[in-house]
């Protein structure tokens, strides 16, 4: 985990299946460690806390498609040890005595009511229109008839706080830059359509039954860099995560990479990340 933090190519999420806070960071940014007992960072645009002694299990995998294939390991924690609170509206929770950076921790803290089960999303602010504006809101939900509140927010930008049983990640920088200008860097994302489906992950990643992903490290990738541009194939960007893989991915999937007939959503999309990696290996064109 540390060595992963250390990585500024490496970046992390923290949520659910349409809702998900990323930390990533440039090479040349300034990054300072906590202050208290937690493992993390903080940046001038957001931060990463996580709880050194949560038991959280690492699973590696790979989806392939099309053209290429993705990466991550998530960090899963058993069903019954991952909920959060689940609040169904708007809900004020007070003051953020938990924040990254100590002078946050005047800032009130108010939790979006998604009703997610492994993450409380939540806004925090010390600006008294937005305070005042989520008040009026409070035993509400954030998407109403006509998504007021939530325009109203994204034009505000206060800092978005993701918590969940393994840390949290807190998002400093304005919810919404013009197209074409937004640097890379922490970010938030919230997608109504997907979380009216109530699902933790996509059906594309196999998380074993009994397990639910918190978060997930994205070590970085073979082919892309980290806005997702393709580079030439680095090879020992992919090394390194086969040998997480081996690790922490699953033993049937691994074989399924390099089998010749495979059975099953997950095999099959091994097995197409397989040969994208196989292709680039040999030199052949990179994804």
């Amino acid at each position: 985990m540390r060595k992963a933090l250390d990585d500024s190519s490496t970046s992390w999420s923290l949520g659910s299946f349409g809702a998900v806070a990323s930390f990533l960071r440039d090479a040349t940014e300034e990054a300072r460690p906590l202050t208290d007992a937690r493992v993390g960072l903080t940046t001038a645009r957001g931060a990463i806390a996580l709880d050194p002694d949560a038991d959280c299990r690492p699973v590696a995998y790979e989806t392939g498609f099309a053209f290429g294939w993705s990466h991550a390991v998530a960090l899963c924690l058993p069903d019954h040890a991952c909920a959060m609170n689940r609040r169904s509206v708007i809900t004020e929770l007070g003051p953020d005595h938990h924040a990254a950076n100590p002078e946050d921790r005047d800032g009130i803290l108010f939790d979006l009511g998604l009703s997610l089960l492994a993450v409380d999303a939540c806004i925090r602010t010390n600006d008294p229109s937005t305070i005042a504006l989520l008040r009026s809101s409070v035993g509400k939900g954030l998407f109403g008839a006509d998504d007021t509140v939530a325009a109203q927010l994204v034009a505000a930008g206060p800092h978005r706080v993701f918590v969940t049983r393994i840390g949290r990640i807190e998002v400093f920088s304005p919810i919404r830059i013009e197209a074409g200008l937004a640097p890379i860097g922490p970010r938030t994302h919230l997608v109504p359509n997907i979380l009216r489906l109530g699902r933790t992950h996509p059906a594309t990643a196999p998380i074993p039954p009994g397990w639910v992903p918190c978060g997930a490290i994205h070590p970085p990738h073979p082919c892309r860099d980290s806005a997702g541009g393709r580079i030439p194939f680095r090879r020992e960007r992919h090394e390194a995560f086969q040998a997480l893989l081996a690790r922490w991915g699953e033993p049937d999937l691994l074989a399924a990479k390099k089998a010749e007939a495979v059975v099953g959503r997950h095999a099959r999309s091994a097995r197409r990340a397989g040969e994208a990696q196989e292709a680039c290996l040999r030199g052949e064109n990179s994804v």
